[in-house]
């Protein structure tokens, strides 16, 4: 399920496919692996214009990925990093959108809610050396708070501004 936010962010839930090829994508590993530890937030993704960098850094190609919509329309994007995502969850994948831009989940419907805080087991530098740059870069418009991991590294919560005030999950 899509749920579209403001800022050109959404949230997507997703749930494990009982299906063979949900465990052969790292995509499906991924969420198998956070459903078998409790469920919870599995991880989190930065938009890129240029994959071209990770791909050097990681030693491996970005893939392909697709939604295919019932008229026919195809939302398209290259993505790498699950594979660090599944070691390190403090770390996001990075997607390269492609197509029609009309198609971005953010705009699937008119949203008023907005992303403005995620909390993070883990370090801003880790995060920053796996992206290159940063981390408050791709991230100027979210607060982002660190804590010392108790545990596995990654997103312990995430804020969402409504129209009756903050929302923490």
């Amino acid at each position: 399920m899509i749920i579209p936010l403001t800022g050109h962010h959404y949230l997507e839930v997703v749930e494990v496919l009982d299906h063979p090829a949900s465990d052969k994508a790292p995509f499906g590993q991924a969420v198998r692996a956070r459903s078998a530890a409790g469920g919870g937030w599995m991880g989190w993704c930065v938009a890129v214009e240029d994959l071209a960098p990770f791909e050097a850094r990681l030693g491996r190609s970005a893939v392909p990925g697709n939604r295919k919509f019932p008229d026919g329309r195809e939302l398209i994007w290259q993505q790498i990093g699950i594979k660090g995502l599944i070691a390190d969850p403090q770390v996001p994948y990075l997607l390269k959108w492609e197509g029609d831009p009309s198609l971005h989940p953010s705009l699937a419907r008119e949203s008023e809610v907005t992303l403005s805080k995620l909390t993070i087991a883990g370090s801003a530098e880790r995060v920053s050396e796996w992206l290159g740059e940063p981390v408050e870069k791709p991230l100027e418009d979210v607060d982002v708070e660190w804590v010392a991991p108790k545990g596995t590294p990654g997103i312990m919560s995430v804020t969402f501004q409504t129209a009756k005030g903050p929302v923490t999950l």
